[in-house]
């Protein structure tokens, strides 16, 4: 077992892990697994595609990220590339585009339940029709909030690159009530 980790350290027969994202989290979350990558954000177009499901889109959104940092991977690369979305019924909530669609979409999402899906794919660059792709899905109940509130919590700047625009893992915490699911 120590043999293979000293082998992995060198980086025989390793191939270089490259994550198609800007997203802080994501970083952070590779960096605590103690992975070793590069970062090529992918510059796709996030929007739905004209009567996409919210599930479909997310995993499609997924798969074009990879596809677009493709060339930009060394070979025998692998590319791993995520998209989350909010959804409530079959309303797809992304980013927001600026601080008063940040507002407005949290002024719709407290006091409501909706879903968070999130669509991963893994690509090896030298093949890109291997992907591994899949999704997770949880329910979020989130509490009521004034509009002072969600107005100092969009000015703090937190929400600007988050679906939803929020962050559970930050201080948007303080909206959520429950979480069921991963």
């Amino acid at each position: 077992m120590h043999r293979a980790a000293s082998c992995l350290a060198l980086g025989t027969n390793v191939p270089r892990l490259v994550l198609a994202s800007e997203s802080p989290r994501r970083r952070r979350l590779l960096e605590e697994a103690g992975y070793d990558f590069d970062v090529v954000p992918s510059s796709i177009d996030e929007q739905p595609a004209p009567g996409e499901g919210p599930i479909a889109t997310a995993v499609r959104l997924a798969i074009e990220k990879a596809l677009a940092v493709a060339p930009a991977t060394p070979r025998g690369g692998v590319l791993l590339a995520a998209d989350t979305i909010v959804v409530v019924g079959e309303r797809i909530y992304g980013k927001p585009r600026d601080e008063e669609d940040a507002v407005r979409i949290l002024g719709e999402l407290v006091g409501r339940n909706h879903d968070v899906i999130t669509a991963w794919s893994l690509l090896p660059a030298s093949q890109p029709h291997a992907s591994t792709t899949g999704f997770c899905r949880s329910s979020v109940r989130m509490r009521e909030a004034s509009a002072g509130v969600i107005l100092a919590y969009v000015r703090d700047g937190e929400p600007m690159d988050k679906a939803g625009a929020y962050a559970a893992q930050g201080e948007g915490r303080r909206f959520v009530a429950a979480v069921l699911g991963p």
